[in-house]
């Protein structure tokens, strides 16, 4: 068995099953940054990480470029943080696991995302 990042003879690697989606609400849970909050700005299933908005800042040098408008020195951005180390947020600032549910409405049924401690639906509408 390979792993899920292992290329051998050209098979594309498996993506993750990550419940947290984009513009999700997590805080980190591990790491230099442990404790932040953030929002979700990416989410990268092949390499298993998210990114998320003001957590593990990293600094670049950028040389100007005055036809795009870039002004040159040392840039501060975000880097991809592994998923295992971020929770998901409840919307009164509790973290929580990821479950899921099968929801009826109008007839139609769907599967929502809640959250394993009060049982709050995390997908919005």
């Amino acid at each position: 068995m390979t792993s899920r990042l292992a290329n051998r003879h050209n098979v594309a690697p498996e993506p993750l099953k990550i419940r947290i989606k984009k513009n999700d609400l997590v805080k980190v849970i591990a790491g230099r940054d442990k404790g932040k909050t953030g929002r979700v700005l990416e989410v990268d299933r092949v390499a298993g990480r998210v990114l998320v908005e003001g957590v593990m800042l990293s600094k670049k040098h950028v040389k100007p470029n005055p036809a795009k408008g870039v002004k040159g020195g040392i840039a501060e951005r975000e880097s991809k943080i592994h998923v295992s180390n971020v929770m998901i947020m409840t919307s009164d600032g509790k973290t929580t696991r990821i479950g899921t549910k099968v929801d009826t409405i109008g007839g139609k049924t769907h599967r929502v995302r809640i959250a394993r401690t009060t049982g709050e639906v995390l997908d919005k509408k």
